[in-house]
């Protein structure tokens, strides 16, 4: 870690002050930069990442409005004056400053209103990640549905390997939920109070898994003007759920088996090793057992991460909750059109008869469609119900003489609709690698969002 990162950064001209406030925390255990000019500051917080800032009024007064937000932006900021005013306090609040202190005050003082500031501060940004999620994920407990025998077996589980902070792997289909079953996991644990950060693998390349995962210090490459945290630092103290884990290479694989045996990891660029405080729950739908066997997975990686095995069972093994789970969905749906569907018996009869090979997420995409499909209907019968797997004609039409590649990202799409999005099953279908199907959503997204 870079001289200063991490560290509270103080600017105040009156020296007997500053002089006794920095060896007061130095006392306290945390790393004290001296600045000396608003120029010096601007510099020091653009370079690093100071975890807050005591600065004087006369040197906030002198910021520009811009840069007094991105310092505040950066981390908690204390204002130090004089004298002052409440409506000075009023105005410095309202700029963004976690708090006003009236000199002379006591180092004891100032300590406990840093430590109340870094507190409120660590609070906001863990609020903010939580808010982040729910806005693109419905809470995992509210999909955890169902009664079934598997599914209260599967919550057994999880609240047994809850209480631990042992690594677990979950094995499943695509599409059974082993997402919702980790944050299910989290949140049943002391570590709830953290984030739980989700890392979808398929979408990492080596160096971009390695960045951001670990994160990366300034100048380490081209374009990194300044230091970032990597994903493992914003899960600290929380879960680091790894998506698909078995679709990284060997090195990114050497490279997370050093963070699950020692608990340190350095930055890209970095040259000090960091140590984490993380669980790590790790899914795949593949066998990770077997590939380890066959060499394309790191056998000491596999028993590291196989810490406590849980099965995530398919939609097809516990069809006594496609009920719930459909209905479920339609109501999570009807708000956008006021209308207060229901099935017909016959529709329930054919959901809860449907092999479901794309599992939760399938059922979801055919109900989302059997909403649009009904109209104004109130009732959703059979045939508003549109499965992945229909009749084996392909029909490809376009208004132009297409290219290869217009024909082939138009017959993905195609499959990727008629699949319900599980790209497995996709590439199977097309003769490719699950590799050639992620690269080219990657080039063109608008692929996986037909699905």
């Amino acid at each position: 870690m870079p001289v200063g990162s991490g560290s509270i950064v103080v600017a105040d001209p009156d020296h007997e002050f500053r002089d006794t406030l920095v060896n007061a925390l130095r006392g306290a255990g945390y790393q004290v930069v001296v600045v000396g000019s608003v120029n010096e500051l601007e510099t020091f917080v653009t370079e690093h990442d100071p975890r807050a800032a005591i600065i004087d009024a006369d040197v906030a007064d002198t910021l520009a409005p811009e840069r007094f937000r991105a310092l505040v932006d950066d981390g908690p900021t204390i204002i130090t004056a004089h004298r002052g005013t409440v409506a000075d306090a009023v105005a410095a609040i309202r700029r963004g400053a976690a708090d006003y202190i009236v000199k002379p005050a006591t180092p004891e003082d100032l300590r406990i209103v840093l430590e109340r500031a870094l507190e409120a501060a660590r609070l906001r940004r863990d609020h903010e990640f939580v808010r982040m999620q729910l806005a693109v994920r419905t809470s995992a407990d509210g999909l955890l549905v169902g009664t079934s025998g598997p599914m209260q077996r599967l919550r057994e589980l999880i609240g047994a390997v809850s209480v631990s902070s042992i690594s677990v792997l979950l094995q499943g289909e695509s599409g059974s939920g082993k997402e919702l079953v980790a944050h299910a996991i989290h949140r049943a644990s002391e570590r709830a109070h953290h984030n739980c950060v989700a890392v979808d693998c398929t979408t990492l390349q080596d160096t971009l898994f390695e960045s951001e995962l670990f994160g990366y210090e300034r100048g380490s490459f081209t374009g990194a003007d300044r230091q970032k945290k990597g994903l493992i630092e914003s899960a600290e103290g929380g879960t680091l759920f790894l998506d698909e884990i078995g679709e990284i290479s060997m090195a990114a694989q050497a490279k997370l088996l050093r963070v699950l045996e020692t608990s340190r990891f350095r930055r890209v660029g970095g040259t000090k090793d960091l140590k984490v405080d993380v669980r790590f729950i790790a899914a795949t739908n593949r066998d990770l057992f077997e590939m380890a066997r066959q060499g394309r997975f790191r056998e000491d990686l596999y028993y590291r991460l196989n810490g406590y095995q849980l099965e995530v069972p398919p939609l097809r093994d516990r069809r006594d909750d496609v009920p719930s789970l459909a209905n479920f969905f339609l109501q999570t749906r009807n708000f956008q059109r006021q209308i207060d569907k229901a099935f017909a018996p016959g529709a329930l009869h054919r959901l809860i008869a449907h092999d479901w090979p794309g599992n939760v997420r399938e059922l979801r995409n055919v109900i989302e469609r059997a909403v649009i499909d009904s109209g104004a209907n109130r009732l959703i019968r059979e045939e508003h119900l549109a499965f992945g797997r229909g009749a084996t004609k392909v029909e490809l039409v376009f208004d132009h003489d297409p290219t290869i590649d217009e024909l082939v990202e138009h017959y993905v799409g195609l499959q990727m609709r008629k699949l319900s999005g599980q790209r497995a099953q996709v590439a199977k279908v097309c003769g490719v690698s699950e590799r050639s199907i992620y690269r080219m959503l990657q080039r063109n997204p608008t692929l996986d969002d037909e699905a």
